[in-house]
């Protein structure tokens, strides 16, 4: 068995390698990245002892895939994976959608021409922005909880979304790259018989995540309140009660290899795969979190609400529960102190984020 991974340098393509390397020992485990994330050439270092080898090059180019070995599996974990991206100033709208969307067409025609299956590491953020934020919410325990008319709306529970909800636009730029990369996924499966799975992912977390403020917000949050750095809950009356739930990439890793193992075992190709409710908190909750954990710590506050702002992203996986017999083992309590030691460890990790 052979699995290719794009973005393997990154915070998630270079947990799922090593999951999958230490749950399935006998795959031969490689990747592409274009290392210009920060933490990239840390996390290719750290893949070496794994024998798991990596190519430097772009999956924007195709010509830096028409020389790549075949694989039995691709896993497609390359993306801008910013909310604001292509509107921010940093990343041009273009750029966004020559990396999101046409390096998936690319790797689409490496599918195509090895015969080999395809894992998609999709978002929550498909989901509409609109539906998310006309949801009926009241606060307890300084969070956002739904209200019951909420739960009256296609795909909206209380252990939180399901994928019948509302992908309607818009769902931000960043969030239509990756539905329509789930898409065409979608129809090359169709078109060329290959299997094909997408998981739409929570806010994905863990211990040597290169978090910023618009992605990977546990690790940026937890780490800038142990520097004692500037802080502040953005919309929403600046009270810090939005809340989303967090997913360590080792679970992901756990539920993509039983898909591996059994690629024709359900026609159900899209699923939802978080933490759930139970690990879930809103940001003055992770706040009060970090107070016990170093201390007391101001935030700041700017009440005013941004375009693609939500008040409650939780993701229901019961879904993946009922077809693979998945649910994550690592809980949110163990992801946060995990990134509390990191950073207590690595003074320095903030300024390497930002230098990316």
């Amino acid at each position: 068995m052979k699995i290719f991974i794009t973005g393997i340098c990154g915070f998630v393509g270079s947990s799922l390698a090593r999951g999958l390397c230490a749950a399935m020992p006998k795959t031969e485990i490689s990747g592409i990245d274009n290392l210009v994330r920060p933490g990239s050439e840390i996390n290719r270092r750290a893949l070496k002892p794994f024998g798991i080898s990596v190519v430097h090059g772009d999956i924007r180019n195709a010509s830096d895939l028409e020389l790549l070995a075949p694989a039995d599996w691709i896993i497609d974990a390359a993306a801008n994976p910013s909310v604001m991206a292509g509107i921010d100033g940093k990343t041009s709208s273009r750029q966004l959608v020559e990396h999101n969307l046409m390096g998936t067409v690319n790797i689409l025609e490496m599918c195509r021409k090895w015969s080999c299956g395809l894992i998609i590491i999709s978002t929550s953020r498909v989901y509409s922005i609109p539906a998310l934020a006309n949801l009926k919410m009241k606060v307890s325990n300084r969070a956002f909880v739904p209200t019951a008319p909420s739960r009256r709306m296609r795909g909206m529970t209380m252990r939180g979304i399901t994928e019948d909800f509302s992908t309607q636009a818009p769902v931000s730029l960043y969030g239509a790259t990756k539905l329509a990369s789930e898409c065409l996924a979608m129809e090359y499966g169709a078109a060329h018989d290959l299997p094909v799975f997408v998981n739409r992912c929570g806010v994905l977390a863990g211990a040597g995540q290169f978090g910023k403020s618009d992605q990977g917000i546990f690790s940026y949050w937890i780490h800038s309140y142990c520097r004692k750095k500037p802080l502040r809950y953005i919309g929403f009356n600046g009270r810090g009660y939005q809340v989303r739930d967090c997913l360590h990439p080792l679970d992901l890793a756990s539920l993509i290899q039983r898909q591996i193992a059994h690629p024709h075992a359900t026609p159900i190709r899209i699923l939802n795969v978080g933490g759930g409710v139970i690990n879930s908190m809103s940001l003055a909750q992770l706040s009060s979190w970090c107070a016990e954990r170093f201390g007391p710590h101001r935030i700041g506050a700017r009440p005013e609400q941004r375009n693609f702002d939500i008040p409650w992203l939780v993701l229901n996986a019961e879904l993946a529960r009922r077809i693979w017999n998945w649910t994550p083992a690592i809980g949110r309590e163990q992801i946060l102190e995990d990134i509390a030691r990191h950073a207590e460890q690595n003074p320095h990790w903030l300024e390497m984020c930002e230098d990316g």
